[in-house]
């Protein structure tokens, strides 16, 4: 059984390995240089001072949270369409690496309030809580995926899940606009609000989070690949 599994069970080619490795290395430089930058290059901020610069990890954490709930809402969508497991594969990794950047964004959020605000949380602030739902609803969305036993109808249902949770992104992003808060107006964080310092930093940064969000999603759908060949080759 075990010679059959290990026949059945491939890996990547050699030249989409090689490119991984490869998006993985350069990824490690940009974060090297994104963190050089923050802390060499960038000034401090005239009001905040240096804990400012949170918002270099803060602020693309988020918008890569966002693009891997997008992969959640699409995957999602193409399920419900077709039942194409890749889809279904790749929505689950999706959420994980999703709810990953979404912790780095509470997180960070949080240490970046101490000093500001005082606090490390406002109950009543609408982007933290509507942060705090949209983590939730996604670690909710995982925990399906995990105790559901395998199949369609697990499948379907943690599709409708995914797509629907996918409502909480915009109420997040335009929380600042619609309600009340203490976060400063979106217009505040624009890039061409920065200056030139600060804009270079922000742009090496958005690129090397973003960048790890694919390669982190990269790998865990070739995990899942792997696993369900193996899964397949053991129930022959």
């Amino acid at each position: 059984m075990t010679d059959v599994a290990s026949t059945h069970v491939s890996t990547l080619s050699p030249a989409r390995a090689d490119l991984f490795r490869i998006a993985a290395i350069v990824d490690a430089l940009l974060l090297l240089a994104a963190a050089a930058l923050a802390v060499f290059h960038a000034p401090a901020d005239t009001v905040q001072g240096v804990v400012q610069k949170i918002f270099y990890l803060h602020v693309p954490s988020a918008i890569a949270a966002y693009a891997a709930f997008a992969v959640v809402l699409a995957g999602g969508l193409v399920f419900l369409w077709n039942e194409s497991p890749a889809a279904d594969r790749l929505a689950r990794v999706a959420a994980e690496v999703g709810l990953l950047f979404t912790t780095v964004m509470l997180v960070s959020g949080s240490l970046w309030a101490r000093p500001i605000w005082g606090t490390y949380w406002v109950w009543w602030d609408p982007r933290l809580v509507s942060t705090l739902v949209l983590w939730l609803i996604y670690a909710g969305y995982l925990l399906v995926r995990r105790i559901a036993t395998p199949g369609r109808q697990a499948g379907r249902f943690a599709a409708v899940v995914g797509i629907v949770g996918f409502i909480d992104v915009p109420i997040v992003h335009f929380s600042v606009s619609w309600w009340r808060t203490i976060h400063p107006p979106i217009e505040t964080a624009a890039p061409e609000a920065l200056p030139p310092e600060m804009l270079l930093t922000f742009a090496v940064s958005m690129v090397a989070i973003l960048l790890l969000a694919a390669v982190l999603l990269g790998y865990r759908y070739r995990v899942e690949v792997l696993r369900d060949r193996l899964q397949a080759a053991l129930d022959r």
